[in-house]
């Protein structure tokens, strides 16, 4: 039971059905789909399809999504909606791929994510779960106070930009209303035309024409041949439940491997100790990462070793480097930082659940932006590796390492948690916080999703403000080199199911503007 003197809101409860998100709007979406006796899937495509149109930041059509599913029974299956760099990419002309270069943009997996998703899953009528988003873009939509204080770390970027400047370099403020015509008009295309009103005719002649006057590679046959994967999900086993996480190109075999070093410790009484508790995931966190930095790229282009690197012989090896009394001293990587993204959890009346996943990758992506389609374009492709002969290094064809990770976690084969954690680089972390948090300390999934945020990369190791100053000296004691984080880490949600007494307890995350709603 939370303290109800302290600041901070409840988990909710409720017994039928549940979607918990990071915008208001979209969890009203999603909602309204779920009493209308929609499934899960459609709950997520109406949620998601909204949080493109009110939280431009982090989401939109012209990003990438991933999602895995799950039926009331446990029949699981996962989604790579994740794009390729054009066939008639030249790696040597394009040199270091930055944030803001055309380059970046890799075709756009999020339109076919949400479809495949509708073709397995739904059951309403695609057109009727798109209607609360183009009704949004058309009539506008408010600024949500979130929403306004990230604007301003994009303005400028968007200044610089002369496709996005003219109608994204501006200030807002909570309450602002937005209007975009030309998206509702893409949202409407793909309602009635499905991939066609995207991947093909006006819009994606309108994007490629955006990105070729910009010296990129792109052309009609990238965009009419894109389609994403389905795979199969990679999995471990964490005190008494199987953690599903999606397959490289994503980063979910961190998540993995994290709990397998975490798994033979007793977690419980680490918590009581908060400064051992942050030393022991900032080291778990920086040895993961190492492999994943050394393994992780599309797996269509070069073998992953993922039985030897899941494997308990794997996590005692790496756990055996574990230092309880100093830091350890793992190379900085030169990776960007990947922030923005939104998350959905949601569970549907007859027990189907879902964890969704989309991003532009970097505030507002690259910045790039289509005036005719109202899309903004993500920037994906810059998480292709410098290094020449990585393995994660940009080819054309080639998919990039992906930091977006959705998560679900099983009991006895049947869902029993939908969850994810936003922050790019700080998701796999993220994610064994959130699951720490309630299953080695008991906490529900909001009192877990509130707790202060810790993350070693790059070789520091960032805390939230609430990380008390006791703690963090501490901290640096142990040889950390602290600092403080100028901004909230990642969101997240997660909806459990406690199927003991037929109910659903959801959880938002305080860092955004989103609810926990269900019925």
């Amino acid at each position: 039971m939370r303290d109800f003197q302290a600041p901070g809101r409840s988990a909710a409860y409720c017994a039928h059905g549940m979607i918990a998100t990071s915008h208001p709007d979209a969890a009203r979406a999603g909602l309204a789909v779920l009493e209308e006796g929609g499934s899960a899937a459609d709950a997520a495509i109406a949620a998601s399809a909204v949080m493109t149109v009110a939280e431009p930041q982090n989401a939109g059509l012209g990003g990438d999504s991933f999602y895995i599913h799950s039926s009331a029974g446990g029949a699981v299956s996962a989604y790579n909606g994740s794009g390729r760099i054009p066939a008639a990419f030249d790696p040597q002309a394009a040199g270091v791929i930055g944030q803001e270069s055309v380059h970046s943009v890799t075709i756009p997996g999020a339109v076919d994510a949400l479809l495949r998703l509708h073709e397995d899953h739904g059951r309403l009528p695609l057109d009727r779960l798109l209607q609360p988003s183009i009704a949004l873009a058309r009539e506008g939509w408010l600024v949500q106070p979130r929403v306004a204080w990230d604007w301003q770390f994009g303005r400028e970027r968007l200044a610089a930009s002369p496709t996005a400047k003219p109608f994204w370099a501006r200030s807002v403020a909570p309450g602002d209303r937005i209007v975009q015509p030309a998206l509702a008009r893409t949202l409407q295309d793909i309602a009635v035309n499905g991939r066609a009103g995207f991947y093909e005719g006006e819009t994606a002649e309108s994007i490629v024409a955006t990105l070729s006057a910009l010296g990129g590679s792109h052309t009609a046959a990238d965009f009419a041949a894109h389609r994403g994967e389905a795979v199969e999900p990679i999995r471990t086993r964490y005190r008494g439940l199987d953690i599903l996480e999606c397959p490289p190109n994503g980063q979910g075999m961190t998540v993995l491997i994290m709990l397998n070093m975490l798994a033979g410790l007793d977690m419980a009484e680490v918590w009581h100790d908060p400064a051992r508790y942050i030393h022991l995931l900032a080291q778990t966190s920086q040895l993961a990462y190492a492999e994943r930095d050394r393994w992780i790229c599309d797996p269509q282009f070069a073998a992953i070793p993922l039985a030897t690197l899941l494997s308990p012989d794997f996590a005692r090896n790496l756990s055996e480097r574990l230092d309880p009394e100093r830091s350890l001293e793992i190379p900085p990587i030169d990776e960007p930082e990947h922030k923005d993204t939104v998350h959905l959890a949601c569970v549907d009346r007859d027990g189907n659940a879902i964890s969704f996943i989309n991003s532009i990758f970097t505030d507002f992506g690259s910045a790039i932006y289509d005036e005719a389609s109202g899309i903004l374009l993500h920037n994906r492709g810059a998480s292709f590796t410098a290094q020449t002969g990585h393995a994660n290094a940009a080819a054309p064809g080639k998919r990039p390492m992906h930091t977006i990770i959705p998560g679900l976690a099983m009991h006895d084969g049947k869902p029993v948690m939908p969850f994810g954690v936003m922050g790019g680089h700080y998701q796999a972390t993220g994610q064994v916080q959130l699951l720490s948090a309630m299953l080695d300390a008991g906490l529900d999934p909001q009192q877990a999703l509130e707790l202060p945020r810790h993350f070693a990369y790059g070789g520091v190791l960032e805390i939230e403000r609430t990380v008390p100053d006791q703690i963090a000296a501490m901290l640096a004691a142990k040889g950390h080199r602290l600092r403080r984080a100028e901004r909230p880490m990642g969101g997240g949600q997660a909806v459990w199911i406690d199927h003991q007494r037929g109910i659903l307890i959801g959880g938002t995350d305080p860092r955004k503007d989103g609810y926990a709603l269900g019925f």
